[in-house]
C-alpha cells in the first residue's frame, strides 16, 4: 500500500527562499489575506494540496494579499500553478497577479486546459526583503490557483507530477521532519459532519479523552451552511430508544435544503455544543492524509492545516472514520468496496445484474432572492448551454441538482463534478435571467454552494455487511443498534436530463422504496481487518442497495453516537471493536438502551 508521508512547519506564513538556488515557493492557501477568495481543500487527496479561488457567483471578490521575503534581490522569473477549470473554448476565470503593486504582463486562468500546470508570468524585480502579491479577480467566476513559484533560473520549472510535487513542495517550504504531537486519546475521530460530531460528543461524555478533526472551519458536512442540506431520518421510532439524544442537541430545525439563510444549518450551535465539552480537543482546517500503522493496528493520523500547511500528529486508542469518503480506512489498509455489486453476489433484487462503478452524485446546491431592484447575468457560453426547449425553470436547487452516477469518480474527480455542477447552475440561471426577464429580472443568485455535498463513494467493510433483505425483512440481529427509518433511496440520472445531456447528466431522479424501522448491525460500524477501526456515517458497511437507506444524516448521526459508547467499552475493558461484540456485548447493549446522563459521568480505569 502506498504511504504518502509529509511533515510540515511553514516558514514565514507562506515562504522559503533556498538560498543557493535563489527559488521561492508561495501557497495560495497561505496568503496573509485572502481577501474575498476561498480555501478549497476538496481535492486535496488528488494535488496534495488545498488552492484559492474567486466563488463571487459572478461578481469580482476582494483581492487577495500577502508579503514575502526576499534574502537577495534581482531578476527572477515567475510561474503561477493555475488551470482553465471551463474551457470551453475558454473558460470565465481570469484573474490577475501584480507584485509590488506591478501587474504581470498576461492573466492567468483562461489558457484554454482544463489540466494543473505552471504558467509562466515573465521576468521581474524582486527587491531584496519584503515584496507585495496581489491577486485580483477578474470575473467572480471561480479562477483558481494553487501556487507562484519564482527562480533565477529561466527553464526552472516546478513538476506538475502531484506525488513528485510533494517532494518538491517539503524542500521548499522547508518542511520539518516531525509533525507536531498534539497528545495521546482514547478515541480520534476523523471527520466532523454529523456522524463525526456526534462520535466526538458521545465518546466524551463518557469520560473518553477525544479528538475530533475536521478539515473545514465549520461542523455538520452536508448539514453545515457550507453545503446546506436539511437532515433527513427519524430518532423517534428506535428500537433503542435513548440513542438519537445527541442528534437532538445539534438539530437546529429543518431549513429545508439550499436555504440562503445561513444562520438556519446551527453551524454556531454545534461549534458550541462541542466545545462546552472538556473531553473532546476540537481540530478544524485539519486535512487528515497520512497514518501510522502497527501491523494492523492504526497507530497515529497525520493531518495538516488546510492555510498554515502545518501539520499535526494525532495518537490514539482507536479511531473513527467518519469522512464520508473512507479516507482514513483507505490510508489503513482497510477493506472497502464503492460501486455497485451484482445480483448474484448479494441476491438483491434492486442490483444491477453486473457490478460497475455507478455511485449515487454530488450535489452542489444554490438559491436566488427577488430583490427591490433588478438585476442582470451576463452570458456563459463556457456554461451548459439551456433552451426553450430545456431548461430548469425555479429559483433555487434542491436535492435533484447532482451528477456522478459513474460518469464522474467521486472521490478522485471531486473538483470536475464541481464544476460540472456549476457549468450547470450559471448556465441555467443565465438561461432565466436573459430570456425570461418578465419572471426573473429581479432576482438575484444569493448563494451558490462550492463545497460539494457528497452522497456515495468508499463503503469500508466490517463483520457484518448490510443487505436489502435485512432492511426488508426487519432482521433483529442480537447486536441491533441504530434504527434506520429511511426509504431505500438509490438516485438514478432524470431521464429528461439524460435525453439532453447524455453521459453528461446534472440532475437526478430516484424512486423511495418504503421500508419498516429496522436496525443497523454493531458489526457494521467497525473494520473487519483494521484491529481499532471505527466508522460511522454513509461509509460503513453495507452494500450499494442498503446504501440507500443507511445514508441520511439523522441516521448517522446516531451510527455515531453508538461508535462513542462502544469505544467506551472498548476502552474500559482493553478490548478491540469486534471484542465489544464477542465479549462484552450486553455491557454495549445496556447502555444504547439507556446511557448515563452527562451529569453522571462514568470514570475508566487508569492505565
Amino acid at each position: 500500500m502506498k504511504r504518502i508521508i509529509i511533515t510540515c512547519c511553514l516558514l514565514l506564513g507562506v515562504t522559503l527562499i533556498s538560498f543557493a538556488q535563489k527559488r521561492v515557493l508561495v501557497e495560495a492557501e497561505s496568503f496573509k489575506d485572502i481577501g474575498g477568495w476561498v480555501i478549497d481543500q476538496q481535492s486535496f487527496d488528488v494535488l496534495y494540496s488545498s488552492y484559492l479561488m474567486a466563488h463571487g457567483m459572478g461578481k469580482p471578490v476582494e483581492d487577495a494579499r500577502t508579503t514575502v521575503d526576499f534574502s537577495e534581490g534581482g531578476k527572477y522569473h515567475v510561474w503561477v500553478r493555475t488551470k482553465d477549470w471551463a474551457p470551453f473554448p475558454t473558460g470565465p476565470g481570469e484573474f490577475q497577479l501584480s507584485i509590488n503593486e506591478k501587474p504581470l504582463e498576461d492573466s492567468f486562468g483562461v489558457s484554454g486546459s482544463a489540466d494543473w500546470d505552471w504558467y509562466y508570468g515573465g521576468q521581474v524585480d524582486m527587491k531584496k526583503g519584503e515584496n507585495t502579491l496581489v491577486a485580483e479577480d477578474l470575473t467572480g467566476f471561480n479562477g483558481r490557483f494553487d501556487a507562484i513559484y519564482f527562480s533565477t533560473e529561466e527553464g526552472d520549472v516546478p513538476t506538475n507530477d502531484n506525488e513528485a510535487l510533494l517532494a518538491f513542495r517539503k524542500e521548499m517550504l522547508n518542511l520539518t521532519e516531525n509533525a507536531k504531537d498534539v497528545g495521546q486519546f482514547d478515541l480520534v475521530v476523523v471527520g466532523g459532519g454529523m456522524a463525526g460530531t456526534c462520535a466526538a460528543i458521545s465518546g466524551a461524555r463518557m469520560g473518553l479523552k477525544v479528538a475530533l478533526i475536521q478539515n473545514r472551519p465549520v461542523l455538520g458536512g452536508n448539514n453545515s451552511s457550507e453545503i446546506r442540506v436539511h437532515l433527513m431520518g427519524r430518532v423517534d421510532q428506535n428500537h433503542n430508544a435513548k440513542l438519537g439524544r445527541i442528534v437532538r442537541e445539534l438539530d437546529n430545525g429543518d431549513p429545508g435544503n439550499g436555504n440562503p439563510d445561513a444562520d438556519r444549518y446551527g453551524d454556531e450551535r454545534k461549534l458550541q455544543i462541542v466545545r462546552a465539552e472538556p473531553n473532546i480537543s476540537l481540530h478544524l482546517n485539519t486535512h487528515v492524509y497520512e497514518v501510522e500503522m502497527d501491523g494492523n493496528t492504526i497507530k497515529a493520523v497525520i493531518g495538516r492545516d488546510i492555510a498554515t500547511n502545518q501539520e499535526y500528529r494525532f495518537e490514539g486508542v482507536y479511531f473513527s472514520d467518519c469522512t464520508g469518503d473512507g479516507t482514513l480506512g483507505y490510508l489503513a489498509g482497510a477493506e472497502y468496496r464503492m460501486g455497485r455489486e451484482s445480483r448474484a453476489e448479494t441476491g438483491e433484487s434492486l442490483a444491477p445484474e453486473e457490478p460497475d462503478d455507478f455511485t449515487l452524485g454530488t450535489s452542489n446546491l444554490w438559491a436566488s432572492l427577488e430583490r427591490e431592484e433588478p438585476s442582470d447575468f451576463p452570458e456563459t457560453p463556457w456554461a451548459i448551454q439551456f433552451s426553450e426547449e430545456y431548461h430548469i425553470d425555479d429559483h433555487k436547487a434542491d436535492w435533484q441538482w447532482e451528477t456522478g452516477f459513474g460518469n464522474f469518480n467521486t472521490i478522485y474527480e471531486a473538483e470536475e463534478i464541481r464544476d460540472h455542477n456549476l457549468r450547470a447552475i450559471f448556465g441555467n440561471w443565465s438561461y432565466l435571467k436573459n430570456e425570461m426577464p418578465e419572471k426573473y429580472s429581479h432576482h438575484e443568485l444569493a448563494w451558490v454552494a462550492y463545497i460539494g455535498g457528497k452522497r456515495e463513494s468508499r463503503r469500508l467493510m466490517g463483520d457484518h455487511v448490510l443487505t436489502q433483505m435485512d432492511i426488508q425483512d426487519g432482521v433483529m440481529y442480537p447486536d441491533g443498534s441504530v434504527t434506520a427509518t429511511w426509504t431505500i433511496d438509490l438516485h438514478f440520472p432524470d431521464a429528461e436530463n439524460s435525453k439532453y445531456f447524455e453521459g453528461e447528466e446534472f440532475f437526478a431522479g430516484t424512486k423511495h422504496i418504503k421500508v419498516q424501522p429496522y436496525t443497523i448491525p454493531y458489526r457494521c460500524l467497525y473494520s473487519r481487518n483494521i484491529d481499532n477501526l471505527y466508522m460511522a456515517g454513509r461509509d460503513i458497511s453495507t452494500t450499494h442497495v442498503a446504501f440507500g437507506s443507511t445514508r441520511v444524516m439523522r441516521t448517522c448521526g446516531m451510527m455515531g453516537e453508538a461508535v462513542g459508547y462502544a469505544a467506551y467499552v472498548a476502552r474500559k475493558n482493553n478490548a478491540s471493536p469486534r471484542e465489544v461484540y464477542t465479549l462484552h456485548l450486553n455491557e454495549f447493549m445496556d447502555i444504547i438502551e439507556s446511557p448515563l446522563s452527562i451529569h453522571n459521568l462514568p470514570t475508566l480505569p487508569q492505565d
